[in-house]
């Protein structure tokens, strides 16, 4: 079949790593299926009205349409509208449309189907539909993810737990949880050759992901063990987490770094020993399960879909404590919780998470659509 990826969110030259995922979900898809992606995204600093830039990304077409983008959202909206327009006249006729996040710029996947009679599925990744997060959720939003969830023929949420949430929001009729994707032929277990342990953190760096708490918990964890390290960073503040590695005079065995790309975090994550994740809230959490899949245990915290993913034998589910933070990893440096085996953690990455496992999930409920 002919499918062609749309999506509020999606990696451009404003925002490099946004919406990764769909990407991810793309090329897993067109493991079985001729697959373009259309993007559309503001930039307020071109001059022109349009620019087009069209290129292969693994393989898979990728049109990003750049369009003028003013203060006026109602002005923004139109142009983007007719920016995904002027995009799609440069494809080939889709025999499926997958959207992906319930915001007002996937009105364009329902324009598509009244004009063309083309169907369309939905992915949904948004945290933003969580209880944790339904104070800031407007009305309006919610009654723009109603309409084009009703004239979707199936929505994907990543997680059960967010189904359940969109479910609460009469958001959506015909349900598959679908979750994100993994590249186990990139993170896949390596002996380690260094015999020092290593905890390593990789986020945003954002105050949800909580950095400061886990730096504070292995200068903690230092004055009972002096034989690991903790590697942490990402594309966020990483000169504010250095201010506070200086202030504790851990510089020794805490180390951090900046944006890096997705082979080196997996370097990273084999090298590592125990990968931590301490979040106020997770709709999905690929990191772990790239840690997973790498053959290392993580600590995360009981929030959103982490439950549903991390199994007995993958590492240590804590509640909202540093306290807690603090006795895991003790737990995990010690030696007194055991874990599957690295060949074990990748295995069920493989089975559940790999892109052979996501591509037929999905065939399956596009088989059904068309």
């Amino acid at each position: 079949m002919k499918i062609l990826f749309i999506s509020s969110w999606f990696p451009n030259k404003l925002e490099p790593t946004n919406g990764n995922f769909v990407l991810r979900h793309a090329e897993a898809v067109a493991s079985l299926h001729e697959v373009e992606i259309l993007h559309a995204i503001g930039d307020p600093s071109q001059d022109q009205e349009f620019i087009f830039d069209d290129q292969m990304i693994n393989g898979v077409r990728s049109l990003i349409v750049y369009y003028k983008s003013f203060k006026n959202p109602l002005l923004n909206f139109r142009n983007r509208m007719q920016a995904y327009q002027n995009g799609f006249l440069k494809l080939q006729k889709p025999d499926l449309v997958h959207a992906n996040i319930l915001h007002n710029s996937m009105f364009f996947a329902v324009s598509l189907k009244e004009k063309y009679k083309i169907p369309f599925v939905i992915s949904e990744h948004w945290s933003g539909f969580l209880q944790i997060n339904r104070s800031k959720l407007s009305f309006l939003s919610i009654l723009t993810a109603r309409f084009i969830a009703r004239k979707a023929s199936y929505l994907f949420p990543v997680s059960k737990i967010l189904m359940n949430n969109l479910k609460d929001l009469k958001i959506g009729n015909h349900f598959k949880v679908i979750g994100n994707v993994v590249n186990t032929d990139l993170f896949f277990p390596e002996k380690r050759q260094d015999k020092t342990f290593r905890f390593l953190h990789i986020s945003n760096l954002i105050p949800l992901k909580n950095p400061d708490a886990i730096i504070k918990a292995a200068v903690r964890l230092r004055k009972d063990f002096k034989n690991f390290e903790l590697e942490i960073g990402g594309d966020g503040d990483v000169e504010r987490l250095n201010k506070i590695v200086e202030e504790n005079n851990s510089r020794d065995y805490i180390k951090t770094f900046g944006e890096i790309s997705h082979s080196e975090v997996a370097g990273k994550m084999k090298k590592s020993n125990c990968f931590v994740l301490f979040s106020d809230y997770e709709s999905f959490s690929c990191v772990l399960l790239e840690s997973l899949s790498s053959g290392v245990p993580v600590i995360a915290t009981n929030v959103g879909a982490i439950p549903e993913i991390i199994g007995e034998n993958h590492g240590i589910i804590i509640e909202k404590s540093e306290e807690e933070l603090y006795k895991a990893m003790k737990n995990i440096l010690s030696g007194s919780y055991k874990t599957g085996s690295p060949e074990e953690l990748h295995q069920y990455v493989v089975d559940n998470f790999s892109v052979s496992a996501i591509a037929q999930e999905f065939n399956q409920a596009y088989q059904k659509v068309i």
